[in-house]
């Protein structure tokens, strides 16, 4: 009896794993994993991406052969290794997960699947996240999602049955193998499946309780948000496990503490921007180009050849002049995570006071944050340049978000050190400091730290009245309409 192929991919976990089950229930398996030198050249891939994968492999095939089995390691051209062991083994299945990512990885499964289909194998995928394929129609999306995440868990295999004896595989392959270059990361989350259910943990027992308070501003974000997002994006742990597991810890505490209990109420919001994940991964899902172009084609030419590259390489490098831009940039390079208001607050500056296209920034972006998942990316950096032209206008201030998120400047401070002196007056704007206290505080403007490379108002003002024009049009041509029938939320629509 010849074995059936497990291919990991982003699921890489054994708990909750739909095709190993499936596989491990049936006979001999051979658990496959592939570097994939397209997908790790890439311009959204990055060394910490690729640390955080290899900490993933590692634990996975220590778990795989506690149950009797391994994990072998393939580098190369996905149809050319699939081929080469389809010769070696004669295997005649393969079963994967479902994915929603970049172009690459795509297309990459579009060429799996036809090469499978040529050579006869049956190429099997499960759902694994609360997307939906092939959908004609938002409508009814979240009772579909809603009847995902409550489904059964498969849990774990008991036993493997390794039917990749005597293959030869490769090691866990250095982020040096692929040429790529250090970028920044000091201070980084460790990948692996028990890593993410000790996060979790600490997040249910703990770090929940101040949830819905903390996770705006950059100082209480870091233990007040779950931090379970790489481990979901790379399938460490499952979206049913996390959501059964918060909605088990939410009836827990009401029983407890009472319905409306804050701590409960805060993990009920944590639920529901589970769904708004799979909302906007789901619009990738949907509508791949988006990736690359203008959600709504009424925005195209906004900024397209206006583009500033000395802008841009200033926000990149966390040199705008705007402490708390700066900041979180310099935060993002060496954690790879900063929290979801603060993503915002910078594409929102790249686009709105930079007038940049959102294409490179956000490509730079991607390379930063460990947790890059391309739906959830593509989809509200859009939304957040404004040009989907079905959601609300958000610029967002740099100075008011120090004065509510950062009053004191203590972020500040500890990501952009030559303002450690800065009076708290004037750590939001430092740059209106008199000359005086420059001196006192060891920060001359222009010499230490930058001046704004723009000015606030007059930018904000500029790119208001430029974007609300745009979305006059649009809405007039009516091609807001027909985006908002293909990706536009139903959550206030009755069920029907």
């Amino acid at each position: 009896m010849t074995a059936e192929l497990v291919w990991f991919k982003r699921d890489l976990r054994i708990t909750d794993h739909s095709p190993l089950i499936a596989a491990a229930r049936r006979g001999q398996v051979i658990c496959l994993y592939i570097y994939e030198p397209d997908l790790i050249g890439a311009d959204d891939f990055s060394k910490r991406h690729l640390l955080f994968i290899n900490d993933s492999l590692t634990e996975l095939d220590r778990d795989l052969r506690r149950l009797g089995s391994r994990l072998l390691i393939r580098r190369g051209d996905a149809v050319d290794v699939l081929n080469s062991l389809r010769i070696e083994t004669g295997f005649h299945c393969i079963r994967a997960h479902q994915e929603t990512t970049n172009a690459l990885s795509y297309q990459r499964d579009r060429a799996v699947k036809n090469w499978a289909r040529s050579a006869g194998i049956d190429f099997i995928e499960y759902r694994q996240q609360g997307v939906v394929r092939a959908m004609t129609s938002r409508d009814g999306w979240a009772r579909q999602w809603q009847g995902f995440v409550t489904s059964p868990l498969v849990g774990r295999p008991g036993q493997i049955i390794d039917g990749g004896a005597g293959l030869t595989g490769l090691g866990v392959q250095s982020p040096e193998s692929f040429a790529l270059k250090d970028d920044g990361l000091i201070n980084r989350q460790t990948g692996g499946e028990s890593e993410a259910i000790k996060v979790l943990n600490s997040f249910l027992s703990d770090r929940s309780r101040e949830y819905l308070q903390g996770l705006s501003s950059p100082l209480t974000a870091w233990d007040s948000c779950s931090r379970l997002s790489p481990y979901l994006t790379y399938g460490n742990i499952s979206l049913r496990t996390l959501y059964q597991r918060v909605t088990q810890r939410k009836r827990e505490l009401q029983l407890q503490r009472g319905q409306r209990d804050s701590w409960s109420q805060s993990l009920s919001n944590y639920v529901e921007r589970l769904a708004w994940r799979c909302h906007f991964i789901q619009k990738l899902e949907d509508e791949p180009a988006i990736e690359f172009d203008n959600m709504n084609p009424a925005f195209n030419g906004l900024r397209e050849d206006e583009f500033n590259p000395a802008h841009f390489e200033a926000w990149a490098a966390g040199r705008t002049g705007y402490p708390l831009i700066d900041a979180c940039m310099r935060a993002l390079q060496q954690t790879g995570w900063i929290n979801f208001r603060m993503r915002a607050m910078l594409i929102s500056f790249a686009s709105y006071h930079l007038w940049l296209h959102w294409r490179k920034p956000a490509l730079q972006l991607a390379r930063l944050f460990t947790d890059y998942e391309p739906g959830i990316h593509y989809s509200q950096i859009q939304m957040q340049a404004g040009t989907t032209g079905i959601s609300a206008l958000r610029i967002y201030s740099p100075i008011k978000q120090a004065i509510d998120q950062d009053p004191e400047g203590r972020f500040i401070r500890q990501w952009v050190p030559e303002l450690m002196e800065v009076p708290d007056d004037f750590i939001a704007e430092p740059h209106r400091m008199p000359e005086p206290i420059q001196q006192r505080s060891g920060c001359i403007i222009d010499r230490d730290y930058p001046a704004p490379i723009v000015d606030h108002l007059s930018a904000y003002r500029a790119s208001q009245k430029r974007m609300r024009a745009a979305n006059l049009a649009a809405k007039a041509s009516g091609v807001s309409s027909r985006v908002f029938q293909r990706h536009g939320s139903r959550r206030h629509q009755k069920s029907r």
